[in-house]
């Protein structure tokens, strides 16, 4: 019954949605009207016009995490006494994780290379949330890869700590091969089951956070323009120039490390594009207004905040972090504070769009929410091992999203959560070799190689530039939004630049960065959503925050069984 009743209204909705934009062709309803009843267009008061219903878009950039760390056994928990509970919808799809044979002959606890970290994948308790920050270098992750092999992750990229509860082969260079299930990651795995995820997704490059960040913003790690301390985040792009392959700060960020290694950046981001079309958009990052003062009294550039999971205090803020600080067209080095509330996202102001995430709160209030919004939460929330964990991640992801239903934007809002790099974690997928690249600090395929279809260019469009090797590990993706299809697995082969390329696709008419960005061969993300079906309520599913919990869930359509019930 309740298959027929979505299907009757399926089929009446999209006969009207076909009879309006009929009429809108036949010159009895404007076209840009009709366009606007079925949610694309220019959406009323004087919003640019877009392909997609998706008028505000909110992409959620966290840190560290492989697909299998997170999405291994997905969608099965092993729901312990005392945990939150996580089961499966019927008809739950499956995805590409970690099946029988990887879960207990794993290859990298069959390779006598990994010594005493030869050990198969093993779950980490809710109470193991806290671990060790694994190796995540350029390198190190190739060397790990083993040419495809992907078996040598204790040796080349694996850190331990203790753990709660674990053995010896736990808490050494085998940690690496940790995952966490549905009873930890229990948001992201119920967003999962009521939006769409990918499983088929990857870094765009090998490496740390801020060639994930350029990536992101860019899709273009060479064109380092100027370096300070010296150039060991950086490699030869074989043409006299250098690549991003590590983490040094901002050149001119006040809160830049003054021995660290600092580059900016040439060439143009997505923020020049969306600027060239005044779309209003905003970087918000926790910790960037250095006017405030945490409870503990600390402020300025360090100001900081204790975990309560890990035990340790980090600054909130973190420059390399920051992608858009790296180009001076897009920065604001000494972190001026916007106007006003009203001037949030808009061209012409001091914050030049980049904001701390207090803003992002605040211009939510007030009605001003950008076009597009790129979220960092303070450190202790983004999920970086060593100073976060995913239950401090879970409290921001969540409290950002219910936050967002909220609003009046939730029927045209879509929220993207990914990862800028895998922090090293084990993931069993051989990535696509897409992008190839020969230097002295490549190894996928051999000392100075590293395989691939093509090589990437440098700014100049035409000529290779090394060390963009890729792509990279694989990473999680999810789409959260009334227009995401529901509880579905995307297998499309997408990368960190395809959320650039979505932004292009929907506000710009496709237009793309150029310089030897890779928005121009990346995947898309439309498989994701359903844009063909009109809305008749904005589907939502509040979750508490600290146990990722469905606290209310609404709209339609209705799932009364499982996790996705009013529980």
């Amino acid at each position: 019954m309740r298959k027929l009743l979505a299907a009757g209204i399926a089929c009446v909705l999209t006969l009207s949605a076909a009879s309006i934009v009929a009429a809108g062709q036949a010159g009895q309803v404007p076209a840009a009207d009709a366009a606007g009843v079925l949610g694309f267009g220019h959406g009323g008061h004087g919003a640019p016009r877009t392909a997609t219903p998706i008028k505000h878009l909110v992409v959620i950039f966290q840190e560290n995490v492989s697909f299998d760390h997170y999405f291994g056994t997905y969608p099965y928990a092993a729901n312990p006494k005392g945990d939150p509970v996580f089961y499966a919808r019927p008809f739950t799809p499956p995805v590409n994780g970690l099946d029988r044979r990887l879960l207990t002959k794993n290859p990298n606890a069959r390779n006598a290379d990994n010594a005493d970290g030869a050990i198969n994948p093993f779950r980490l308790a809710r109470t193991q949330a806290a671990t060790a920050d694994q190796d995540h270098g350029y390198t190190s992750e190739q060397r790990a890869f083993d040419g495809g092999k992907m078996d040598l992750f204790p040796k080349y990229t694996g850190r331990g700590e203790a753990l709660p509860g674990g053995d010896a082969s736990q808490e050494g260079k085998g940690q690496v091969m940790g995952y966490y299930d549905g009873n930890t990651v229990t948001a992201l795995w119920n967003y999962a089951q009521n939006f769409a995820m990918s499983d088929n997704s990857y870094n765009t490059t090998f490496g740390p956070s801020s060639p994930g960040a350029i990536n992101l913003v860019s899709g273009q790690t060479a064109g380092v323009s100027a370096t300070l301390n010296g150039t060991g985040a950086t490699t030869d792009d074989g043409n006299g120039g250098l690549t991003m392959i590590g983490d040094p700060d901002p050149i001119g960020d006040i809160c830049s490390s003054p021995t660290a290694s600092q580059v900016s950046m040439g060439g143009r981001n997505i923020g020049d594009l969306l600027n060239d079309r005044g779309i209003t958009w905003g970087w918000f990052q926790g910790g960037f207004d250095v006017s405030r003062t945490n409870p503990d009294g600390s402020s300025g550039c360090t100001r900081r905040t204790l975990s309560n999971v890990t035990h340790s205090t980090s600054n909130d803020y973190s420059p390399h972090h920051e992608p858009f600080q790296y180009y001076p067209s897009t920065a604001n080095p000494t972190h001026a504070r916007p106007a006003s509330v009203a001037a949030i996202g808009h061209s012409g102001d001091a914050a030049n769009h980049q904001y701390d995430i207090e803003d992002f709160y605040d211009a939510l209030d007030a009605g001003n929410l950008p076009a597009v919004s790129f979220l960092k939460a303070p450190a202790y929330q983004d999920g970086h091992a060593g100073y976060s964990d995913p239950l401090d991640e879970q409290a921001f992801v969540v409290h950002v999203i219910n936050a967002l239903q909220q609003t009046g934007e939730w029927r045209d809002t879509a929220v993207v959560i990914a990862y800028d790099d895998s922090d090293g974690w084990y993931d069993h997928q051989e990535p696509p070799h897409v992008n190839g690249s020969r230097g002295a600090t490549d190894a996928l395929d051999g000392d100075g190689v590293c395989k691939g279809h093509g090589t990437l260019p440098g700014l100049d469009g035409k000529t290779p530039a090394q060390g963009r090797c890729g792509f990279g590990p694989r990473l999680p993706l999810l789409v959260v939004s009334p227009w995401a299809r529901e509880n579905m697995v995307d297998h499309t082969v997408t990368d960190q630049s395809s959320i650039t390329r979505f932004i292009e696709d929907n506000w710009l008419d496709g237009k793309r960065i150029g310089g030897g960005s890779s928005d121009a061969q990346a995947g898309r993300l439309d498989p994701m959503f359903d844009f063909f079906l009109p809305r008749l309520f904005d589907r939502k599913l509040i979750l508490d925050e600290s146990t990722g919990e469905p606290r209310q869930h609404g709209g339609w359509p209705f799932w009364p069984f499982g996790n996705g019930g009013h529980g």
